[in-house]
């Protein structure tokens, strides 16, 4: 039986404007940028205008909340820490104890806890968090045994994805299935946010809890208690100290900059918990993070040609040196800064274990880094196998999220068409109102067919980047049908087009930005084209699938403003990623009569349940299930009707219409297609 072709296109024949160079991605990172200085400059203003130390009181402790609130909340779990020793390794003036805590039940932390040997405790205490090195704790081996023959207990741990906490490790080839670290983090993070969460949720509470440890032995002096990370490192130290007031010394390294001076960098926004969404829409720069710590000792840690912009720090430490001075602790923040390129902390080593003898033993005598290597890194892991996934196994991030989202989602009330509309419009940044004035459109050249014509042309985005269009136009004349065809980030009149204009319909095709793609999935082929990019917008509380969204609105405003286009029967069709933003156009614009998806995401919650997802981070609104998905999309269109053509998972693979349609329940107005099908 042959089945209606109408609403399911195909692949697209051809690339629209094949000589663009990367200029439209640089006017879309423009855009998102000139968001974030706007955001930026009303911080600026507010940050100005405290002059009191009650007043620098009360912005610390917004601060601190509404990080907290923009992570999902911290994890209640408390009280005694569960620990697992794997014996210890001596050394001259230390040794090093190798163990295992719990951060959360079942979710294992491993760590070495370098204790000073030879001197009377309780010692002060140190927490050392390495950058995205893939080994982990056994980098900060020399900081660890420098620490303590100066008579301060440091404990190093793995965070999340690193050392010997892979979170997608591999056992036959004893390696991430995804990548390096930021792969590691970038993979976890993704459906972490789709709850409402961060990944930086579980990375704090990890080095609050190896806190609760430290406080818990007997030898530490529970009241002097650092913190000390660079690079990503110091990402979870700047976290730590901020959230954590026992920590009364902190330095992070490589890491405070500014975003006026980071986002037009080369390096640009960095990966999954260093950029959390939102942040800078809710008037957050760098520089909180020191001044949420304020007044307790901190030093920000700068190298002169660091990828995190030396200027910015300078312009961070400027601004928390004068918080500071409201609180009469000026002496309290430090800048310390040397040569060289990320990470380069050998010049600066004795400046930074002077900063810790001074403001947790009180001893300003000048420190010397004395070189530190293990005679056998295997010395220094804790577990059998040297992964607590093949060792103790217990939790991972994914399996934790799948717990919250199962019971976020059960108490999530079904939301109401009007509800699901406004809150799609917020989640997703979409900014068009339907029905607005059509914008002008360039018209670049026509080529005339049998019996119809292409124009090829240009739509102005909000953005400021012209999207490329080609229109294929029956010579038949009167009121049409149109479709919006969305298949790609060319613009293309293909077979299927082609078919639906010789047959009476206008096919308006749509280049999606941006384009080019991006080269993020060097990082992790997992992590796709456009994960760095969908980052940057999240920080200003923008998403990719909704500035799509949002041009395909505005192209829609357009077509129907044409003599030749009858308004009352408009189609709009979406293949891939695009067809969450043709789903998400046609949810807030009611006129639409019709909307297509073909190869799209089933759900929302399928990201979250798939072990490993795949090139979803352009369709990724944060925090969208808390609220509603893919399915509450779909209800909310009836009486109109959708056409779901071959839907996939979060790991791309092929959804049953069985399944699918469990997921709708009683949505009648689905129609649940097979491409195969069609075509007998």
């Amino acid at each position: 039986m042959k089945h209606e072709r109408l609403a399911i296109f195909g692949a697209m024949a051809g690339v629209f404007l094949s000589a663009q160079t990367v200029e439209p991605r640089q006017q879309l990172i423009g855009y998102l940028d000139g968001i974030a200085n706007t955001q930026l400059a009303a911080r600026r203003e507010t940050v100005a205008r405290i002059a009191t130390r009650a007043a620098a009181e009360q912005r610390r402790e917004m601060v601190r909340r509404k990080i907290v609130e923009l992570i999902g909340g911290l994890p209640e779990s408390r009280g005694p820490v569960v620990v697992k020793s794997f014996g210890a390794v001596p050394g001259d003036g230390f040794r090093v104890e190798k163990l295992a805590f719990e951060s959360l039940p079942g979710f294992w932390v491993t760590a070495n806890v370098y204790v000073p040997t030879g001197r009377q405790g309780p010692f002060p205490a140190i927490v050392l968090t390495p950058g995205h090195e893939a080994s982990g704790k056994s980098e900060q081996y020399a900081f660890g045994v420098n620490f303590a023959r100066m008579g301060i207990l440091a404990l190093a741990y793995d965070p999340i994805g690193q050392g010997e906490r892979l979170q997608y490790f591999d056992p036959a080839t004893k390696a991430s299935k995804v990548g390096g670290a930021t792969a590691e983090h970038g993979e976890a993070n993704l459906p972490t946010l789709l709850i409402g969460d961060d990944l930086e949720r579980y990375m704090v509470h990890d080095g609050m809890r190896a806190i609760d440890y430290l406080t818990s032995r007997p030898d530490v002096d529970r009241a002097h208690i650092g913190a000390l990370g660079c690079s990503g490192g110091g990402t979870a130290t700047a976290v730590l100290a901020a959230l954590d007031e026992r920590v009364q010394a902190a330095g992070t390294a490589c890491y405070i900059t500014s975003f006026e001076q980071m986002l037009p960098s080369a390096t640009g926004v960095q990966e999954a918990e260093q950029s959390i969404p939102h942040f800078i829409e809710a008037g957050l720069d760098f520089a909180d993070w020191v001044e949420a710590a304020a007044p307790r000792a901190y030093a920000i840690i700068s190298t002169t040609a660091d990828m995190f912009p030396f200027d910015g720090a300078r312009q961070s430490y400027q601004e928390a040196e004068r918080i500071y001075g409201l609180y009469g602790a000026a002496e309290r923040l430090e800048w310390i800064t040397g040569p060289g390129g990320h990470g380069n902390l050998g010049p600066i080593s004795p400046a930074i274990l002077g900063f810790f003898a001074r403001h947790l033993q009180g001893d300003a005598t000048p420190q010397q880094m004395a070189p530190a290597r293990p005679a056998n890194v295997d010395d220094l892991r804790c577990t059998p196998t040297g992964q607590v996934s093949t060792s103790l196994g217990g939790e991972t991030v994914w399996s934790l999220d799948r717990k919250r989202a199962g019971e976020i989602v059960a108490q999530r009330p079904a939301p109401d068409p009007a509800r699901l509309r406004a809150e799609l419009r917020t989640l997703a940044g979409i900014s068009w109102q339907p029905g607005s004035p059509a914008p002008a459109m360039a018209k670049a050249a026509v080529e005339q067919r049998d019996g119809w014509r292409i124009d090829s042309a240009s739509l102005p985005s909000a953005t400021g980047v012209d999207l490329g269009v080609k229109i294929a136009v029956p010579d038949r004349g009167g009121r049409m049908p149109a479709v919006l065809w969305m298949d790609s980030q060319a613009a293309a009149i293909g077979p299927d087009a082609e078919r639906l204009a010789k047959s009476g319909s206008v096919v308006m095709a749509m280049a999606a930005q941006p384009w080019p793609p991006g080269t993020e999935s060097v990082k992790s082929p997992y992590l796709g084209s456009f994960n760095l990019l969908s980052l940057r917008a999240f920080l200003v509380g923008r998403t990719l699938v909704g500035i799509r969204a949002d041009d395909a609105l505005r192209a829609l405003d357009w077509l129907r403003a044409r003599s030749d286009v009858d308004a009352s029967r408009l189609t709009i069709y979406g293949n891939g990623a695009l067809g969450m933003a043709a789903l998400d156009a046609a949810v807030l614009d009611t006129r639409i009569a019709r909307v297509v998806e073909e190869n799209s995401l089933s759900s929302y919650r399928s990201i979250v349940d798939v072990p490993l997802h795949r090139n979803v981070s352009e369709v990724v609104i944060p925090g969208v299930l808390r609220q509603f998905d893919v399915a509450d999309l779909l209800r909310a269109l009836a009486p109109r009707p959708a056409v779901v053509v071959d839907p996939v998972d979060g790991a791309g693979a092929p959804v049953s219409e069985a399944e699918f349609r469990q997921s709708l329940g009683t949505a009648g107005n689905v129609s649940i297609r097979a491409r195969q099908a069609a075509n007998r």
